[in-house]
């Protein structure tokens, strides 16, 4: 093929980053986009150009032009196109969380595995520099025995975030928006925000054992789901942590991960290394102060959902292409896409129940009656 062709599917806010990275690759174009609303397509379209618009799903995934689909739709409508383009046989590409619940992820595996594709869930966190550096510190052992790993996500969204777009005219707020809703966010602070470091944690420390959570709604009205909350997670290597969660803390904080052994301690906030202090040092950490300490600039989306860059996206969407390339697994799988999910909905039937919650999970939680 003289290039990869992409499809975007969902023209929101989240489609203009993939977009830009698919333009800054080398060998592949954006060829195509559809949404539910044909308005969202074709301002996304007179954005892009080149790129065609269609108003049916299934006639774009005809395009023989189209070999990659990616799903940016809102998080409850992930499954029903992404299935879609796996039995036209085109490679998957899925926005956070890959769906919302256990069983839509299965479908979505499940078609991929079927038809003879690849998929791929959007964590682009994995794919910072700084993150990359503390995964090889563990990998090495350079941590000792690992103690303690804990991840902050301290953000700040408006009620408008929540809202959505208010009728012309109407003088009291009404919700007219998909976020926040447990239909189609799926959730709120976890499954919305702190998924990226959910993933993170679990890439970092390895499978989870057992979490006991607390979640709660303090600084939004009119939203069905959390805006904070705080988990304790065991992992099955011995050690523990925490992460939490929120979209309720003024002006919004840089995410942060902190990783603790018997021998080094390592902090990266945003994409910033603030501490790499190990008990035998290399020559190396010389190199990754210096390259990775106080650099970051930006505010990571703390405050603002379209202040993040397309850099994340353009390095995990290269890694995919490879991978269909040269037939191998891209870094990240489906599988783990899955996992992320499977994490955050046990820390949800922590928080309802009041129990712990032992992993892996063999089903969905059954929601209490009310949410």
């Amino acid at each position: 093929m003289s290039h990869v062709g992409f499809g975007i599917v969902g023209c929101g806010m989240i489609a203009n980053f993939h977009a830009e990275a698919i333009k800054r690759m080398k060998g592949t174009k954006l060829v195509a986009c559809f949404d539910s609303r044909p308005e969202s397509a074709t301002a996304f379209a007179a954005a892009n150009p080149g790129v065609t618009v269609y108003t049916d799903l299934d006639e774009m995934l005809k395009d023989p032009t189209l070999h990659i689909v990616t799903i940016c739709t809102p998080s409850g409508a992930h499954m029903e196109p992404a299935v879609k383009a796996a039995q036209a046989k085109k490679h998957v590409v899925v926005e956070k969380p890959m769906e919302i619940t256990l069983k839509r992820c299965d479908a979505i595996l499940d078609a991929c595995r079927r038809n003879g594709v690849m998929l791929c869930p959007i964590f682009q966190s994995r794919f910072s520099p700084a993150n990359i550096a503390l995964k090889e510190a563990i990998d090495e052992g350079r941590f000792g025995k690992l103690t303690l790993a804990d991840t902050f996500v301290k953000w700040w969204r408006t009620q408008e975030y929540y809202d959505g777009p208010q009728p012309k005219g109407s003088k009291t707020p009404v919700k007219t928006g998909w976020r926040g809703t447990w239909s189609l966010d799926g959730g709120g602070a976890y499954m919305n925000q702190a998924i990226h470091n959910v993933d993170l944690l679990y890439w970092l420390m390895g499978d989870v054992a057992e979490v006991s959570a607390v979640t709660a709604t303090l600084g939004h009205e009119r939203i069905e789901v959390e805006d904070v909350g705080v988990a304790a997670i065991k992992f099955k290597n011995g050690a523990v942590g925490t992460i939490t969660a929120s979209t309720a803390i003024w002006p919004g904080l840089l995410k942060k991960t902190e990783i603790h052994g018997t021998a080094g301690s390592a902090i990266v906030e945003q994409d910033d290394v603030l501490l790499w202090n190990f008990e035998k040092t290399k020559p190396k950490d010389r190199a990754v102060v210096d390259k990775l300490m106080n650099k970051e600039e930006g505010s990571g989306g703390a405050s603002d959902p379209k202040a993040i860059s397309y850099v994340g996206h353009m390095e995990q969407l290269k890694d995919f292409v490879k991978a269909i390339q040269l037939g191998k697994k891209p870094k990240i799988t489906g599988d783990e896409g899955r996992k992320a999910v499977e994490i955050i909905l046990a820390i949800y039937q922590s928080s309802w129940t009041g129990r712990r919650v032992a992993l892996p999970l063999a089903k969905d939680p059954k929601r209490p009656s009310g949410k």
